[in-house]
Parts: C-alpha cells; sequence; structure tokens
C-alpha cells in the first residue's frame, strides 16, 4: 500500500535534513517533491495545493524553520495535514439502537462489493453483531452464487432467490426479524458502468428498506449506512463513481478495495477531500479477514514510512489470543520455548496477513517490502520451516541444542532442504527465542505506555 509515494515522499522530505539547517529555499524544493509525488499518486490537484498551501503556511508561520529540529517538525506537519485530508479520525459503522442496522452496498461491477460484503459480516461478527447477507444483485446470478458460497464459508446466512427487489427487501427484514439478526448487508447490483436504470433499482431498494410494506413490519428510517465500494486502481474514476453515486443516493460512506495491490494512492487521499464522505473500510487482500477499519492517522503514517503499530497489535490480539500470549511469556520467562512453538508462531503470523504489509507497519522497515516478491513469499518460507522442523525428532525439537552436524545434514536429507537451510531456520529460531524472553521480561507498565 502506497509503496511508490512512501519512497517518493521520504526521500524529498530526506532533502530537508541533508544540511543541517532549512531554509524557506530548502521548503519550497522538497515541497515540490512532495507535490510532484502527490500527482504522480493521482491524488486531485486541488488536493495537492491546498495541502502543499498549508504546510508551507504553517511551517513559516510557527518559525519551525528557526527551531532546533526543523526537518522533524516539518514532516509532523506533513503527517498532520495528511490526516485532515484523510479525514482526521475514524468513521465507524453506525449501527441502529433498534436492530436491525441494515447496510447497503453499492457500486460499479468489478469493485469487489460482493467479497466485501462477506469480508463486512465477518467483520461485523467479530464486534459481537450477527450478520445476514442479502444478494440483490438480481441481474447477475453469479454474483448471488458468489455471495451464498461466501456465506458457507463464513457460517454466515445469506437470503437470495427472489424474483424481485421489493420480495427481497421484505424478505430480508423478515428474516431478519425471524433470525435475531443484527445486522442485514445488502449486495446490490452494478454495471460497468454508471446508468440511470441501475441508479433506479438502488434507489427503489433504499426506499424499500425505509418503507416495507410487509404486514408487522414498522417503518424504519432508512438504511443506517450506504456505502459505495470503490477499486482505489481506478484513481480518477472512482472519484466520478463516487460523486456520481452520493448526488443519486446520498452516501454515507466509502469502503476502497484492492488497497493491497499497485494502487498509487490517489483515490484515497483525495476521496474525502473531494466527496466529504469519511473512508470506512479498505480491502488489503482476498481473503474474508482483509478488511481494515479506516484510521487517518494510521494511514498517514504508513504514508510516511512511520509504520503503524497500532494496527499490527491489533491483528496480533487476532491471531493470538490472551490466554496463549500468557502461556508463552510464562514459558519464555522459564527458558522453555523449543522448535514446536516456533513453528506455532509462525503459522499464527501468516493469519495476520501478507509478511510485506506487516512490514510496512513497522517502523523503519518498510523499505524492506520491494525486496520481497509479491505473492508465494509466506507459503513458501512456512513450508520450508514446516519440513524441516517435521524431518526432527520429538527430542530435537524440544531440545535444538543437541543439533550437531549429522543431525543437520540428517534433517536435510529428510526434509528436502539444504543445510544451510536447516541452519537459517535454527538461526532464526534462536533469535526469536531471545526476542519473546526480552518481551516476557519487559515492564508491564512499559509495554501499555508504548501500546497507548
Amino acid at each position: 500500500m502506497f509503496e511508490a509515494l512512501t519512497d517518493k515522499l521520504q526521500r524529498a522530505l530526506r532533502r530537508l535534513g541533508s544540511h543541517g539547517i532549512v531554509t524557506e529555499k530548502d521548503l519550497d524544493e522538497a515541497l515540490r517533491e512532495v507535490r510532484l509525488a502527490l500527482l504522480e499518486a493521482d491524488v486531485h490537484f486541488r488536493v495537492v495545493k491546498d495541502l502543499i498551501g498549508r504546510v508551507r503556511e504553517r511551517a513559516l508561520g510557527a518559525q519551525v524553520l528557526k527551531s532546533l529540529t526543523p526537518t522533524q517538525q516539518v514532516i509532523a506537519i506533513v503527517q498532520q495535514e495528511l490526516t485532515e485530508v484523510l479525514g482526521g479520525g475514524q468513521s465507524r459503522l453506525q449501527l441502529s439502537p433498534h436492530p436491525p442496522t441494515v447496510v447497503m452496498l453499492v457500486g460499479l461491477q468489478g469493485s469487489g462489493k460482493t467479497t466485501t460484503a462477506a469480508k463486512l459480516a465477518l467483520h461485523t461478527r467479530k464486534q459481537g453483531q450477527r450478520p445476514l447477507l442479502v444478494a440483490a444483485d438480481l441481474r447477475r446470478p453469479a454474483a448471488v452464487e458468489q455471495l451464498a458460497t461466501l456465506g458457507r464459508q463464513l457460517d454466515i446466512p445469506v437470503l437470495r432467490d427472489s424474483t424481485s427487489v421489493s420480495a427481497l427487501a421484505q424478505g430480508a427484514l423478515a428474516e431478519a426479524r425471524r433470525t435475531g439478526a443484527t445486522v442485514v448487508i445488502v449486495d446490490t447490483g452494478g454495471r460497468l458502468h454508471i446508468d440511470e436504470a441501475m441508479m433506479a433499482e438502488v434507489l427503489e431498494l433504499k426506499k424499500l428498506f425505509s418503507y416495507p410494506t410487509h404486514p408487522g413490519l414498522a417503518a424504519l428510517p432508512g438504511p443506517s449506512e450506504v456505502l459505495l465500494v470503490a477499486d482505489a486502481m481506478t484513481g480518477q474514476d472512482a472519484l466520478r463513481s463516487a460523486e456520481a453515486f452520493h448526488q443519486a443516493l446520498g452516501l454515507t460512506g466509502i469502503i476502497l478495495t484492492k488497497m493491497d495491490g499497485d494502487a498509487r494512492g490517489g483515490a484515497a487521499l483525495s476521496m474525502r477531500a473531494v466527496t466529504g464522505l469519511p473512508i470506512k473500510f479498505i480491502g488489503v487482500g482476498e481473503k474474508a479477514d482483509a478488511l481494515e477499519a479506516f484510521h487517518p492517522d494510521r494511514i498517514a503514517s504508513r504514508i510516511l514510512g512511520m509504520g503503524d503499530i497500532m494496527t499490527l497489535v491489533e491483528k496480533a490480539q487476532e491471531a493470538v489470543s490472551q490466554e496463549e500470549a500468557q502461556k508463552l511469556a510464562a514459558r519464555a520467562k522459564r527458558g522453555e520455548l523449543n522448535l514446536e512453538d516456533f513453528l506455532a508462531q509462525l503459522r499464527q503470523m501468516r493469519q495476520m496477513g501478507p509478511l510485506r504489509s506487516l512490514l510496512a507497519m513497522v517502523p523503519g522497515l518498510g523499505q524492506l517490502q520491494g525486496a520481497l516478491p509479491e505473492e508465494g513469499v509466506d507459503e513458501k518460507l512456512l513450508k520450508r520451516a514446516e519440513a524441516v522442523i517435521f524431518s526432527m525428532t520429538p527430542e530435537e525439537r524440544r531440545r535444538p541444542e543437541i543439533i550437531d552436524g549429522s543431525r543437520r545434514r540428517r534433517i536435510a536429507r529428510g526434509s528436502g532442504t539444504s543445510v544451510q537451510d536447516v541452519n537459517m531456520l535454527l538461526k532464526q529460531f534462536q533469535e526469536a527465542k531471545r526476542m519473546v524472553q526480552m518481551m516476557a521480561g519487559a515492564n508491564p507498565r512499559n509495554l501499555l505506555r508504548l501500546r497507548r
């Protein structure tokens, strides 16, 4: 996410500190590079102009350049202004005080709307809700079947097989009340381009959820959320789609998909400023759990290559329960960690997401993303580690220190790897063991302070 933009911004801002002091000329040259980087990333020109103007005004007006740390203060100003452009604070999913909450997803065909519906359903379930998916793309049977398949995989109910949007809306509300579903997520129909027929169909569906005519169903204030699912890789086209959908339907927010691809980032940086709509979530992968809440301050930090520790901590908490973490810490303090623990940690790390995206969240390690291939690195590393560890005897897994040269050659032959691979894994285990022991022995107050 934002790799090319991050690299260019870092180079531009790094020039500020190359001479020890920062002059107004240095600032203007650096901001010129920042401007070019943002424009090349497909950020809307008005957004770029306003952002650069505010940064320059604050840097000069506050006498930042005459301070002892001008470069750091300019970077801090850029981060603050980026955060404001992205929305300032997190915009959460609005839940109705009187369930069910109705969330309509709209957007063009190919934007990832159907998979996003399933991801959002899984997200709400993790938040303690009971979701119901509604397949309302009646013109595309493949989309209905896709949502049904995703629902079965995630064990989330899907309402389908209705002949009209009217019947579907009434059936969805009745089914939600019958089953106790608290969130109804509606996957609406999409087209390859915006047309009047599509807008009319979606608008009708929105009205039907507002004013149900089914006996016994009270009127609702309308869907709590009407979210546009937009492909971040389409750049300015995503902006035009957002404006058209907002004018016709009155959107409440946006979900940007394919943020894990080679998107230049301009859509994310421009969307809030141009449309006034908050970005609620971003899609960062194909898996069902690859949906992240959008935090403007965290994204601004990522863009500037400053990492995103809070998101990394949240991912770790999802992958590892508190009980498991406590057991691991206790074993680490006693010096009992072994290769079976190491393999379990590798598997849990894979659940947190691709290694490339995790590196971007660690301050100072974002530049290492480019050294990794786009796909397959996590699977290859894990399979190699599994092969090596499974080729060991139970005693060797529990006591790695007994693995001498002859044992290493035997393990390499049994796992189809080389002695160098075995050596590397054992070295990685020792480094990981030392790190876990250090964390287990750390002052809890310091850890809590870091987390804040």
